[in-house]
């Protein structure tokens, strides 16, 4: 208020509002005596007009309407004036009631008075919205008056609904944004022939072609303003795009637009995230405050592609401290200066070390006391682990033991592993790997830890995935190298991962194995063929796709669930859970110590018999067993 009292546009804005409300009440007088007004209410005009003058002003204070940045006047702004305009005629018909019995004075001079205030005040307003060019005015001519032809990137845009709207809405304020916009296209038949801020809306996105043919307009750029799109249906916008010879771009999902407004600096690429065309997740964010807020929780792996996410994801609940993991250095130092300096915050601690050193894994516990763990720490590349298969038991097994046992006999609240669907029926080491931590996950339940684990298949970007790979070879030129032209896999966004990772957090109870719904299989010869479209590349003549040959320990496609693990339906649509298996896994620590000293001595051959030991469902590839 101090700081409102102090500014120059306030008092402009106070004397005018003063002015119109003066005038409102004098026109009321004179429309209601048709402009010959006698005496006696001339003088009641002018005995009312002191206390009226100060009462609606101060209404207008209370009611907010000097708190607004006029030259973006919302309907919520119409509203507070409206609610500002009748309080303030309340309660100046009420003291003439009480003071005077209201004789002599004309009922419909207050109703006309009270209509007039807010049709000045709200006039004004708007006024000042229509001067700064904000939404009102016919935004082609805002775009040529801001942007000479020689300078703005002309534009159609694809959509004509809400996030259109407030596109246009943002382009128009923005004499900088160097955009001009010639045409809307949308599929509603309903839209086709309206305009949206004096913008025309041509057809349908398949009459984009045959207009760009006789444009004099010359457009050179689309952008795509449908935050709901479907994957087939974003393939077919760039598909028409591309066939007009168009650039183009597009603005956030659902899933972003949640996190802040839509600008023009939003728009960007299309991205191969928007060809999946994945529903955005639906949170109950109360269940997931209600174990994070305020809680100290460790994330292992806190540097990685899904910890960091995790990390991001969880200090929006306000934990009361959160304790970043990681054997990587230089990860660690990237997620730690992430919280400091990007999300401003600073109640955390960076721990660095290995889950492996039994020891320290018991003085982080014992030192931090962590209420809550997410344990995403692990070795992941199929390959690499097939070779150096020790290295898969002593992180991503024995760690994992150390740290489960380490947080029951501390009496941790809550611990979620992160698994994979290559535990399911593994082929390969890192897969059996992961089955034998869900194991171990059971094995201690029961004890006063909620334990669980969350399986789910790959994630789009992530290190060591395909995409970042595929995207480094069209920057060469290709070929783009794909295993075999069946190959299929799931895959999800990380942040969408990372939403129902904390989500089944606040729904285990113990032992269970939580399953994401990861949709239809992608196969992988369409996504490298999408991602080189993506680069303005035509797949086969521009960049050539090369198949190479399964590799060790690899599969054709991913499961999720087996036939025999009874999958049942959660409260939330779009995860399910396993049946608990009992909590006791009987001759599982034998196992893992036969299973240590195999690897402890470097023995594939050994190691795998252990795996497969503990997992029968495990087939291994033993061609590496004489190294």
């Amino acid at each position: 208020m101090i700081h409102r009292l102090k500014s120059y546009n306030f008092y402009v804005l106070l004397v005018m509002d003063a002015a119109l409300v003066l005038a409102a009440h004098g026109l009321s007088y004179l429309i209601r005596f048709e402009g010959a007004l006698p005496a006696e209410h001339a003088q009641r005009l002018l005995d009312t007009l002191g206390p009226l003058l100060v009462v609606k002003l101060l209404c207008f204070l209370a009611f907010g309407l000097y708190r607004g940045m006029w030259r973006y006047t919302s309907l919520s702004d119409m509203a507070n004036i409206a609610k500002a305009a009748s309080a303030a005629t309340l309660l100046i018909v009420g003291y003439l009631v009480l003071s005077r019995n209201f004789a002599g004075y004309s009922r419909s001079v207050f109703v006309l008075d009270w209509f007039f205030t807010m049709a000045f005040v709200a006039g004004l307003r708007v006024g000042i919205r229509l001067f700064y060019g904000m939404g009102f005015v016919d935004l082609p001519s805002v775009f040529r008056r801001h942007c000479p032809a020689s300078v703005a990137t002309r534009c159609v845009v694809i959509g004509a609904g809400n996030s259109a709207e407030r596109l246009l809405r943002d382009i128009g304020g923005n004499p900088r944004a160097g955009i001009q916009v010639a045409a809307l296209f949308d599929d509603d038949p309903g839209k086709q022939g309206r305009e949206l801020h004096g913008v025309p809306v041509i057809g349908p996105v398949r009459a984009l072609g045959r207009w760009m043919e006789s444009d004099q307009f010359r457009a050179r750029e689309a952008l795509i303003a449908i935050s709901n799109i479907s994957g087939p249906g974003m393939r077919e916008v760039i598909g028409h795009c591309e066939a007009s010879g168009l650039a183009y771009r597009r603005i956030p999902s659902l899933a972003e637009l949640a996190q802040g407004k839509v600008t023009v600096k939003d728009l960007r690429d299309v991205d191969y995230k928007d060809l999946l065309g994945r529903e955005p997740v639906h949170l109950d964010m109360e269940g997931i405050a209600g174990y994070l807020r305020g809680r100290t929780v460790l994330v292992t792996g806190a540097g990685g592609s899904i910890g960091s996410e995790l990390c991001r994801q969880i200090v929006a609940f306000e934990p009361g401290r959160l304790l970043l993991l990681d054997a990587s250095e230089s990860n660690l130092y990237a997620i730690q200066m992430e919280m400091e300096h990007e999300r401003g915050f600073k109640r955390y601690e960076a721990l660095l070390g290995s889950l492996q050193d039994t020891d320290w894994t018991a003085h982080v516990l014992d030192t931090y006391r962590p209420e809550v763990i997410f344990h995403a720490a692990a070795y992941k590349h199929v390959p690499m682990l097939e070779e150096n298969p020790w290295q898969a038991v002593l992180n991503n097994v024995l760690a994992t033991r150390n740290l489960v046992e380490a947080a029951v006999a501390r009496g941790v609240e809550r611990l979620l592993v992160v698994s994979t669907d290559k535990a399911v029926r593994p082929t390969n080491v890192m897969g059996a790997s992961k089955r034998i931590t869900e194991k171990i996950m059971q094995a201690n339940c029961g004890r006063g830890t909620r334990l669980m684990a969350v399986r789910f298949g790959n994630v789009i970007g992530s290190a060591g995935s395909v995409i970042p790979l595929f995207r480094r070879q069209i920057e060469r030129g290709g070929p783009l190298t794909i295993t075999h032209p069946e190959v299929t896999r799931f895959f999800m966004t990380t942040e969408e991962a990372c939403q129902l990772i904390l989500q089944a957090g606040s729904m285990g109870e113990g032992g269970e194995i939580f399953v994401l719904k990861m949709g239809k299989p992608v196969r992988i010869a369409d996504m490298a063929a999408d991602l080189i479209r993506l680069s303005g590349k035509e797949p086969g003549r521009d960049i050539e796709i090369k198949f190479i040959g399964l590799r060790p320990g690899e599969k054709l496609y991913e499961e999720l669930i087996t036939a025999d693990e009874g999958v049942v339906p959660t409260g939330h649509e779009q995860i399910m859970v396993l049946r608990s298996e009992a909590c006791a896994h009987a001759g599982l620590d034998a196992a893992l110590e036969a299973l240590r000293r195999a690897a402890e001595a470097r023995d594939h051959a050994r190691i795998r018999q252990q795996l497969v030991e503990i997992v029968p469902e495990y087939v291994p590839d033993h061609s590496h067993d004489s190294k």
